[in-house]
């Protein structure tokens, strides 16, 4: 295996080439390419580009780390890159002259991992980026990076280690190991401090830390909350929960806790183990940035004593932010409730879908497959498809229901959740019932889990007591209270969809196509495509009509921009005519997020021009009358579509619509001094995305 950095991977004057982030990015990986480490410079450029959408990869103290995991990389690679200018990567206190691009395998090994991770605690510390602020030569940088003992003084301990020494830093633990979960300090807390059990014991903090790729931001905020730890006198272990996998704190260790630190922006694993300690949980940036700031705010929740279920928004729904409003945090929870319905829509649907194909219409008559079947006849197997894909759609309203719940109150939701669903599919309130019943379940569990109850109680809350409690009040709402008002109004959603013909049916078409396409698989395009989905469990021909216009709808933003690219490739860049090619099978397969590299890099003409041809699909697809009644598969089910021909006309027309229109506002750009077109700039320039 190579040096991970060599002096081939630094560039110390990057200002030469790069003034963006992503013209950094492309500026280093270059380096990567040239080594044989990178096989497709785009694709693991589009790789970096993705992960940092996700959060800015910019720190406090002038840092920038694009990273991520890709199947692009063939072995674990660092890139440095030193900016006098300074490079904007989203920092908090501005623009970043030390850029390290992490370059991981997609299937990396644990050992290189752990490298990776031990870099990004060293940059935690101010004496090893002083020394790589001062290297005067690329050898000199890549020794520094790689732990070896240089003229600008290098920290002595070796990258390989978890928590490096920090040269004559008197009282400095010794290096640990490498691994996910370092010991905790051994400084004792000062003399008299209150906040503790014992004046004489510190205060201790158990803490957890990952990030959505878990190469740096995990390592880091560990790094930053030790460091925090020491200088306050508390005692502190960090679970780090990254890409090498990790080992969970010793059970004794979390008992004997006063308080817990999350900073995280995936899910916390096996959650519980923390119940019933005071805890904040924070984004993994925020453990980064203001450490000591969380240790102080647990240290006075521990002396309030307030304590807290492993439970709460979980940060894959809240992105670890504790500011978002309301109706952020309602949007959040639904959306995590929908997310786990879809599966069950595209397996149950196109199942139903199937068995309709084969056996006819009539096969929903069909009796049970179990007292009747024939092996030799096509119609039992129709029936048995029909029937398992029934079967998987009964769970649409539990599931909906279940993880809405979850995604406010985490796993103890999930029971009453389901319960307060299967009580809405029961008495007919449908998808409107799931949403309600989930929320209801969500707030229930919460409320209960704010009651102050005796330690002795702690361990059986969440296993018998919660579940119980909200199990009981939830379906007593859903049953006597607001299920019945809801099921009327599903009923009479039902009525005015059944009725819906002429102007009506086209509005209700454009307003579809318009939600489908404004945001490409996003929250707006989910709420369009879980209503039209919901229609299904109890279809109608106006509900089949509403779940034809949503899917065509879908269908058209990466068909457009697969024509678009076809038609005026000079308009784009390379890559983006690369991915017009793969946007033509992924929009035949109703998978609008085949536009979201398009829309990325310039989001002011491509989604008002996706809008633009969706809101016209929608709108003859209602008005032609079509209907379908599966809930995915594109072109794939046009057999089973009503009307066909005219369904692809429809789609063909808001292709066409979409394309023009994003042509026409990206042909009315402005063009580089020689007149020549976007794309034949230079690689740097290309890399930009475009602004107005």
């Amino acid at each position: 295996m190579s040096e991970m950095i060599t002096a081939d991977l630094v560039d110390l004057d990057l200002d030469l080439s790069a003034d963006t982030k992503e013209a950094a990015s492309r500026a280093l990986a270059e380096r990567m390419v040239a080594l044989g480490r990178v096989t497709d410079l785009d694709g693991f450029l589009a790789d970096v580009a993705a992960r940092e959408a996700q959060m800015p990869t910019g720190l406090d103290g002038g840092i920038g780390i694009p990273h991520c995991r890709s199947a692009h990389v063939t072995e674990p690679t660092l890139a440095f890159g030193r900016s006098a200018r300074g490079i904007d990567f989203g920092a908090p206190d501005g623009p970043a002259d030390l850029i390290f691009l992490i370059a991981a395998p997609a299937g990396a090994d644990d050992a290189h991992l752990t490298i990776l991770s031990s870099l990004a605690r060293q940059l935690m510390d101010a004496e090893f980026t002083g020394a790589l602020r001062s290297a005067s030569t690329a050898a000199e940088a890549a020794a520094l990076i790689r732990g070896e003992d240089t003229e600008a003084a290098a920290p002595e301990a070796p990258i390989a280690s978890e928590a490096p020494i920090v040269p004559d830093a008197p009282g400095a633990p010794e290096a640990s190991t490498a691994s996910d979960a370092p010991a905790a300090p051994e400084a004792p807390a000062a003399p008299g401090d209150s906040s503790s059990g014992s004046p004489d014991e510190p205060f201790r903090v158990v803490a957890v830390t990952s990030c959505p790729t878990g190469i740096a931001h995990t390592y880091m905020a560990a790094e930053s909350l030790e460091n925090a730890a020491r200088e306050a006198g508390v005692e502190i272990t960090v679970e780090t929960q990254g890409s090498a996998g990790f080992t969970r704190l010793d059970p004794a260790v979390i008992a004997a806790a006063d308080g817990v630190v999350f900073a995280h922006d995936v899910p916390v694993r096996d959650k519980d183990r923390f119940a019933g300690k005071p805890t904040v949980d924070v984004g993994v940036k925020a453990g980064i940035n203001r450490p000591a700031e969380l240790l102080a705010e647990v240290r006075e929740k521990a002396e309030r004593g307030e304590t807290s279920a492993p439970a709460g928004p979980t940060p894959v729904d809240n992105a670890g932010d504790s500011g978002d409003g309301y109706g952020t945090k309602l949007r959040k929870w639904l959306m995590s409730g929908v997310s786990y319905m879809v599966p069950f829509v595209a397996a149950g649907g196109l199942l139903i879908a199937l068995g309709f194909a084969i056996g006819g219409w009539k096969i929903d008559k069909a009796p049970s497959v179990a007292e009747h079947f024939i092996w030799t006849d096509h119609t039992s197997w129709a029936a048995l498809l029909f029937q398992i894909g029934g079967l998987a759609f009964a769970f649409l309203v539990p599931v909906l229901a279940g993880y809405i719940a979850y995604g406010m109150a985490d796993r103890p939701g999930l029971v009453p959740g389901f319960v307060g669903g299967s009580v809405a599919v029961t008495i007919d309130a449908g998808f409107l019932g799931g949403l309600a019943a989930g929320l209801l379940a969500g707030a229930v569990v919460m409320g209960i889990q704010r009651v102050r109850i005796p330690a002795v109680l702690r361990g059986i809350m969440p296993v018998v007591v919660i579940p119980l409690i909200s199990s009981a009040v939830v379906g007593f709402l859903m049953f006597l209270v607001v299920g019945k008002p809801i099921a009327s109004l599903q009923s009479a959603l039902t009525d005015w969809l059944e009725g819906l013909s002429g102007a009506n049916a086209v509005i209700l078409g454009v307003i579809l196509g318009l939600m489908m396409c404004f945001d490409l698989g996003g929250p707006l395009n989910k709420v369009a495509y879980a209503f039209a989905v919901g229609g299904l469990a109890h279809p109608t021909d106006g509900s089949l009509k509403v779940m034809a216009a949503a899917m065509a709808a879908g269908m058209v933003p990466p068909l457009a921009m697969a024509l678009a690219t076809t038609v005026r490739g000079r308009l784009f860049t390379k890559t983006e005519r690369e991915n017009g090619k793969a946007a033509w099978f992924l929009g035949a397969s109703f998978i609008t997020e085949g536009a979201i590299p398009f829309a990325a890099a310039d989001p002011l003409r491509v989604i008002p021009a996706s809008m633009a041809g969706g809101a016209v699909t929608g709108a003859l697809s209602m008005a032609f009358g079509c209907t379908l009644r599966a809930p995915h598969g594109g072109v794939f089910v046009v057999p089973l579509i009503g009307r066909p021909f005219l369904y692809l006309v429809a789609i063909a027309a808001g292709v066409c619509v979409s394309t023009a229109v994003v042509l026409l506002l990206k042909g009315a750009r402005k063009t580089t001094p020689s007149g020549q077109a976007a794309d034949e700039t230079s690689p740097v320039e290309k890399r930009t995305p475009t602004t107005v």
